[in-house]
């Protein structure tokens, strides 16, 4: 009986502390992206919203380090009001011909119907930001 009531404190100890712990952590932000469907892009052109076309696909190491430096310059309240939609290279193969992208890991930069700048395959933090600058 002892040792249950030993037990039972030590689990109770142990999940207040981890409690406690993720209180303390801020909370993990927002998805920076939105998954690309043509109705929601179209209605953020019409909006004349600030976007940004992501073509991603999983397994490219390109598409990765351009999603580190994306989670950064999306998280600047200068960029709170741009909309990051992904498309999947490979699922979304009509909507890859659309945007006439070249390859995973190009992004598209739009200021509502217009197109204001294009990067492929590009990781360098300082042009990522640039395009970006390019929908304002």
């Amino acid at each position: 009986m002892t040792r249950r009531f030993a037990l039972a404190a030590a689990l109770a100890l142990m999940t207040a502390g981890l409690a406690a712990m993720s209180l303390a952590r801020p909370a993990p932000a927002a998805s920076t992206y939105v998954p690309f469907t043509r109705a929601a892009f179209e209605r953020a052109q019409a909006e004349d919203r600030r976007i940004l076309v992501d073509v991603y696909a999983a397994w490219c190491s390109t598409c990765q380090a351009q999603e580190t430096v994306l989670e950064r310059l999306t998280a600047r309240a200068d960029n709170a009001d741009l909309i990051v939609f992904r498309v999947d290279f490979d699922t979304q193969t009509e909507e890859v011909r659309r945007f006439r992208a070249p390859r995973q890991s190009t992004l598209i930069a739009y200021r509502g119907t217009r197109m204001t700048g294009i990067l492929v395959a590009d990781t360098r933090a300082s042009e990522i930001a640039a395009l970006i600058d390019t929908t304002r």
